[in-house]
Parts: C-alpha cells; structure tokens; sequence
C-alpha cells in the first residue's frame, strides 16, 4: 500500500490516519475544507457487497501465488495466484450464506444490512496483509470530510485467516486498532497471549488442546514411543515445542525423532526424513502440517515404501481429500486423526446451486474461476492453446445441479461451520451493542453506543467487548462462546480412514475429546469401529522397549530417552515391577503378598496386655464399687471423697484405652488412642495433685492465722481447678488432631518382605506438648507430695501420693528410650506396658493400704485413729 495523501496539515497525525482516515475524518468540524485521497491500491482477488455495515473475509481460494519482478519505482503488479482450492472456495461462500442468512433474520440485527469484503490471500503471507490493510484501509480513493461521513467504511470485524502465520501478522498490525479477528482455522496456541493479540479471537480450538488431546490419544493405546513431523513455520514450531512440554509432564511417552518438514519441498531432505521414519522402531508417526507438506511427504514415503506405520494427523489434513488417492492409500489408511467439530448447515447446499458465473458481485474475486475449476472449461478468451489442445469454452448454461464433487458434499462441513459461527459471533456481538439501553451500558457511566458512532466505537473497545461475552447456539446446537483468551470450547472429533472394499477411503468418526471439568481431557473411542492397517487388524505397538520380563528391572540407558532401557536381573525380593505390598517368591517370577505385622489381639503378647488391661478395669470397678459401698466410712471421706471417686473413673479410662493401641491400625483408632491415652492420665493426675494441694491446705490452716487458707480449696474450688487441668489437655488434643493428625501408616523399613502396620504421629512436636504437660503435672504433684510426706497425721495420704508418683515418673521417663528403640509392633507393646503400669501403680499405691483398712482392719477406720488429732470432714 503506497499511504494516503493528506491536502490539509495537521500538527500531529499520527499512525492511524495512514490505515484509518474515515476514523479520523468523521470527527472533525464540518466547516473544516479536508479531502484524503488513496494514491495506490493493492490490485488482489475480492469479492464485494455493501452494507450498513461490512464484515471483512480472508479466504485460501488460491493455495500458491507468484510475484512478477519488482522495482521501488515500478507500479505495484497483480500477483499471479495459482491453485485454486475448492474448499477455500466453499468457505468464502459459507461466510456470504452467513451474512444471507443475517439480513434475513428479523430478530438479529434488524433494520441493519450487512455487507462483505471478501480477499483471496493466495496462500502468501504478503497477499494476505494486503488484504487486511485494504479492508481496514476502506475502498474508494476519495474521502470527503464532510459532516455526513461519506465513504464506504472501514470492515466492522474481520473473518481469517486460514493460516496461523498469516493470522499471527495481521492480527499484530491490526490490533494496533482494535479490529476484532475472528479466524476460522489459526489453531497456534501463541494466538491465546491476550497481550500481544488483543483483539483476536476463534472458534476453533488451540493447538494447546490439541496437543492434549493427541496425548489422550496416545496413552489411550499405549503408544510411547512416538515419531515427530511439524511444519516449518509458526504453526508447526509451537505444535512441537508444547507437545515436548506436555508429552514430558504426562510421562506417557517419548520422541523418537522430531522433524521440521521444508516448505520449499527439498528432495534431499525429505529423502532423509523419510528414511529416517524407515528405520525408526518408532511405529507411530504424528504429523502437524499442512495439506501442501503432507502431498510433498507421502510421494516419497511411496517412493521408498514405508509401510507399518501409524499415522496420527492434526486437525489440519484429517479429512483432507487431496491425500485420498489411489497411490497414497495403501500407506494412509488406518490414519487416526482429530478433526474439527462437524456441523450441519441447513440451506447451505441450495445457496452454493445457485452460484453462476453471470452472478458475480462487485469485484474480481467472481465465480467464473469456480465454474472453470467445476467444468474443466474456459470463458472467452480462452488461454492461448486451450482450444487447440482439446479444451472446451464455458458458456455458463451448464448444469450445476448435475456436478459430483467435493464442493457439494455437505456432509463433513468443519472449516464452513467455524466460518458460520464467526460471521455469528460478530453479528450477535454487534446486536448486542445495538440493543443496549441507555444506562445499562457497560462503558463509563453506563453508556451505551450510538449507531451511527459504531465505527468511532472501534477504538474504544466497544465491539471487542461485546465480541469476549458472546454466547448462542447454533442450529445445530453447539453453543458459542469464548474464554479469556479468545479461545472457542474445545471439543474435536475422533476421525479413522476407513478402507472401503472398493479401494476408497472413507473418513468416519470414531469418538470425540472434549474438555471436561477442571480443564482436563475426556477421550471417547469406539474402537469397534475402527480400521487398522496392519495384518494383525489390531493396533500396533510401539515402544521403544518392551516391558521388562519376571525377574528382571528397568536399567536406564545412558544418552537415550526413559522410554528406553535394558532389563537386568531383579534384586532379591523383587522382580520386574516394584509393588510395595507384594514380596517375590525364592524363583523371582511371582509375587506373593508381605508379610503383615501389628500388635494384635490374637498372638500372646497381644493376648497378656488385653488380659491386664481388662484386668486392671475389673479391679477399679471392684474398689469401685468398695468405695461406694463404704461411703459414709472416714477412710472414704477423708480428703474429698469426691475426688477418689473421680480418680478411680480416670484409672479405669486409663486401663481401658490402652485396648486402643491394640488391633489394625485404622484412622480412628489412631486418632483416638493418643487423645483418650492424654486426656484420661490429665484428669488422673489432675485429682492426685488436687489431693495434694488439699492436705497441705488442711495443715496450715490448723496453725494459727491460716483459717482462711481452706476458703481456696472448698469442693468447688477442687472440681474447678480438675476441669480447667483437663481442658488444657483437650484444647492440645484438639489442636494437635486438626493440625496433623495421627493416621495409619505401611511402614516398610524394617524388613524387606514385611510390611509393619503402625500409627504415624502426624505430629512429633504434638506427640512431646502431651507427654510433656502430663510430665509437669506429675513432677508437680510428687513435688507437693513430697513437702507433705511428714504432716503429723496418723494416716497420711500425701506419703502415698509421693510413691506413686515416684513409681509413675519412672515407668515414664523408662518408656521415652524404650519406645524410640522399639521397632514396629513392639514401640505399641511398650507405651500400652507403660500406661497399665503406670495405672496399676497409681491404684495399688493410693487405694491398696485405704481397702486394706477398710475390708481387713475396720477398727482403724475411724476419725480419731485416722486423723489423730487433726480431724478432716468433707
């Protein structure tokens, strides 16, 4: 494009005058004398019709253009563009049905026509660009900046383009002014950075998704060791570089080889790709390229007769009729491909029966190349030698209805249908922006857009929002809508070349990938129906080692890829795979389940804890049971019979919950037994130190001047001061449960061929805070013991709690390296020793001489022989 001419200067144009005059032209002061002239245009294949409002299309009609020679100062030429592509074609003709069907519609975009400006991009980039800046760049060569804004606007939105190159260079020359993009095929996922492609959007999912999907595909049939072929552009180079990534995160697989095909169809160097996918033990070959790649490639894969291999192709030659041929078949059917989701677009086929070359709309991009391609004939002038060699003159009345091709097979449309929901997208976003109620709006001040500043609303975002919240459903019934990166909902359909007995090949789908929840992939495959081109009629294998036999394990390979490793004689105890729960037998080819082992009711060590366990219960139930029955008695009642009753219960808690460290270790036990194994030795030791403090009170109230002592320790006083001891053990019970709770664990450390069922702490620091606070307690209540042990009374209680605090401090402070010491089973043996132990200490030495007295020597069980001369009531 040579610019525009400006007569009037303006201090301070920027950019957007050369590609936008009519933006800039509509908003400047009537009375201002301004006019824009185009000096040059680009000469390219277009087809067009006007509208309130045009749509802006880049199609492949053309598949390869060449450039006549060039100089700066020579006048820009017509590129030659060859190749004409029946499909490109067709989905140019997809968007005009579209646009059709639109200005139909009463309900969508009423009292507003749409219009098009359809670009051939000849399958070259520099075609393509120019195609673009001559849409944004608007048509006629004189502009008139009058207030009425004369001139054929500017595109509104733009469908394309094909490729994602091509995509990639317009949509970073475009977004510099907010043109939303809408491709029907760009897959690249370097098209989803909303930084550097702001305005771009698709309805076709990216290559990121595809790429997963092609892993599902792969792991779905255990294929891992995989052949590589990417075209050389930007399509093919991130395809290659994502697929690594995600192949290498999943651990499903390995790269045989990765391979850039040439895109100036060098002999030589398709010659060594193709030998090298000969050679290769990899029997998968997955191919990201484009039809004019595949062509080049497969000629010589027949040349040299590759058979063998599987196939897996992108989405962009899944069902590409052109690789179809007789020839090629024997080596591409069996192919497993992912193909664009397959739509249905009723009226379509009566719309392209009515094409005709007397029809062509304004513009050079007519249907007279189509009615050529479809009857092999030419319009006057013929070529020179056409006639001569046999061809035939086009004279427009053949009949259309009567052709068989591919142009009117509607049953497989993929491509159309994206172009069908881009021309939707962009004109449900535009409805909306229409339909919207003054404040309501979502710009500033909820505002809304006027109609007739649509094109002004460009450079504010205003279509490009509308565009990013779009969501409808198609006749068909698939629903519309975008991500945040512009992204359409992935899903692709499944696709196998059927081998028809009459040597066709028939495309068919076989299942589908889609997106499910939390952004992973959902594989469905029929495999029922699916061809393979093998003898076996079975999918192939290809790994690039098989698995290792019984009795031997996986070596890796130094400089090669995991996938591929040598087998070497297994250990003892193990044979080709680790399992953790299994053992191998003396031959190293079978697995036999480990031994497993827990402190368990049913062997003798087991057996003799239970029995003193229970044993221990039954006789604080017995004492129990004495006490009550001797309530009234003053053995019972000295010192707060109330506490001795609740001392008794503490002991039974405590003989009762080591039955919790024997048995299977499950969730709960081992969350329960340390908590009720704390919180029963807190409220046991709780009430000896409470007894303690108790008899010290007693005593120096009996001094003159300490009346007022015994106010402290009433019985309320007593129970209150047992309640808040114990809380603090629940509240670190508590804390340590919600933190890091104990759970069952396999531990595996100490034999091989055994597996050890024991409770993880969860916590260390949890496990020592209750330990240590019913260590403090303890100490304490020795401590006071100790200072009372000498109180003038004929019966002494604090003599006893002394020794029994003695006894329980050192079957504890034994337990600490006694457990830490003890392996497996056994570390349960001794703390379940150590809580009877400790229980049978406390009860034998604080109630053992008090039944003594009260069953053998009921003489002494007096106040007077009890007391002496301190009595101590309740």
């Amino acid at each position: 494009m040579g610019g525009f001419q400006v007569t009037y200067i303006f201090t301070g144009v920027s950019l957007v005058l050369l590609f936008f005059p009519f933006f800039f032209l509509c908003f400047v002061s009537s009375s201002l004398s301004l006019s824009c002239k185009l000096e040059r245009k680009f000469h390219l294949n277009e087809m067009h019709k006007p509208g309130d409002v045009v749509l802006g299309g880049l199609f492949e009609v053309h598949y390869t253009s060449v450039y006549p020679e060039r100089t700066f100062t020579s006048e820009p030429q017509q590129p030659h563009c060859t190749g004409f592509d029946i499909v490109g074609f067709r989905n140019a003709m997809t968007m005009v049905f579209a646009i059709e069907e639109i200005n139909k519609n009463l309900n969508l975009l009423p009292n507003v026509t749409l219009g098009y400006s359809l670009y051939d991009n000849c399958g070259a980039l520099v075609v393509a660009l120019s195609g673009a800046l001559s849409l944004a760049s608007g048509q006629e060569e004189q502009f008139l900046l009058q207030e009425n804004c004369s001139g054929i606007p500017p595109v509104l939105g733009l469908v394309g383009d094909h490729y994602s190159t091509f995509s990639i260079a317009i949509s970073s020359v475009l977004s510099l002014y907010n043109i939303p993009i809408v491709s029907y095929f760009a897959t690249c996922s370097c098209l989803s950075d909303r930084q550097r492609f702001p305005t771009f959007f698709r309805t076709i999912p990216s290559d990121a998704f595809q790429v997963r999907a092609m892993i599902q595909i792969l792991k779905h049939f255990g294929w891992t060791w995989i052949g590589l072929l990417v075209s050389d552009d930007d399509y093919g180079l991130h395809v290659a570089q994502s697929f690594q990534s995600d192949l290498a995160k999943s651990g499903d697989g390995c790269l045989a080889y990765l391979e850039i095909l040439p895109w100036d169809s060098d002999p030589s160097e398709l010659k060594r790709i193709v030998h090298l996918i000969k050679t290769s033990t990899a029997r998968v070959v997955i191919v990201f390229a484009h039809e004019i790649h595949l062509i080049q490639l497969m000629e010589e894969v027949a040349k040299q007769n590759v058979i063998g291999r599987q196939w897996i192709a992108s989405e962009t030659w899944t069902t590409a009729s052109v690789l179809q041929t007789a020839h090629l078949t024997p080596y591409l059917r069996g192919t497993l491909g992912i193909a664009i989701r397959r739509g249905e677009l009723p009226g379509l086929r009566e719309f392209l029966l009515k094409i005709h070359p007397d029809q062509s709309d304004n513009g050079r991009y007519n249907n007279n190349l189509f009615w050529e391609f479809t009857f092999q004939c030419r319009f006057a002038p013929a070529p020179a030698g056409w006639l001569e060699g046999g061809g035939a003159l086009c004279t427009g009345q053949e009949h259309i209805e009567n052709v068989d091709t591919e142009f009117f097979d509607l049953s497989n449309l993929r491509p159309d249908y994206n172009v069908y929901k881009a021309v939707y997208s962009l004109a449900y976003a535009l409805n909306d922006m229409l339909h919207c109620k003054p404040g309501t709006g979502p710009f500033r001040g909820h505002s809304c857009v006027w109609y007739q500043f649509i094109h002004f609303c460009l450079k504010s975002y205003c279509l490009i929002h509308y565009l990013q919240n779009v969501n409808f459903t198609t006749p068909f019934g698939d629903q519309v809508s975008f991500d945040e990166n512009g992204d359409a909902l992935p899903i692709y359909d499944v696709m196998n070349w059927l081998h028809l007995p009459d040597g066709q090949i028939k495309v068919q789908n076989v299942g589908e990938v889609k997106r499910s929840g939390f952004k992973s992939e959902e594989l469905t495959i029929d495999e029922d129906k699916m061809f393979w081109n093998f003898e076996s009629g079975k999918p192939p294998r290809s790994v690039c080692s098989e698995s290792c036999p019984p009795g031997t394990r996986m070596a890796r390979n130094k400089g090669q890829p995991e996938c591929c490793f040598t087998c070497i004689p297994c250990s003892k105890g193990k044979i080709s795979k680790n399992n953790k729960d299994f053992w191998s037998n003396p031959q190293n080819d079978h697995c036999v389940p480990k031994k497993t082992e827990f402190l368990s009711y049913h062997e003798p060590l087991g057996i003799c804890l239970t029995t003193a366990s229970l044993l221990g219960t039954f006789i604080c139930a017995v004492v129990l049971g004495i006490f009550f029955y001797h309530r009234r008695t003053p053995m019972v009642r000295a010192n707060n019979s109330e506490l001795s009753f609740l001392l008794l219960v503490s002991l039974k808690l405590c003989f009762l919950c080591s039955l919790l460290f024997i048995g299977r270790p499950r969730v709960w036990t081992c969350q329960l037994r340390h908590a009720a194994f704390g919180i029963s030795f807190v409220l046991c030791v709780s009430c000896i130190l409470v007894k303690t403090m108790v008899v010290l009170a007693v005593f120096k109230a009996s001094k003159p001047g300490g009346g007022t002592i015994l106010k402290w320790f009433g019985s309320m006083q007593q129970r209150g001061t047992v309640l808040a001891l114990t809380c603090i053990q629940a509240g670190i019970c508590t804390a340590w449960l919600v933190s890091s709770s104990p759970a069952p664990h396999k531990n595996m450390q100490y034999q091989n061929d055994k597996i050890v069922y024991e409770c993880a702490v969860g916590s260390t620091i949890g496990f020592a805070v209750l330990l240590g606070y019913i260590g403090v307690l303890a100490v304490l209540s020795f401590l006071l013991a100790f200072l009372a042990r000498n109180l003038p009374d004929n019966f002494n209680e604090a003599r006893l709690i002394t020794f029994s605090m003695l006894s329980f401090c050192a079957v504890w402070v034994a337990f600490v390296p006694a457990y830490v010491n003890s392996p497996g089973k056994y570390a349960d043996a001794v703390e379940v020793f150590a809580i009877l132990a400790s229980s049978f200490g406390l009860l034998v030495a604080l109630f053992g001489p008090k039944c003594y007295i009260i069953l053998l020597k009921p003489e002494r069980n007096t106040k007077k022989a009890i007391m002496g001369r301190l009595t101590i009531n309740e």
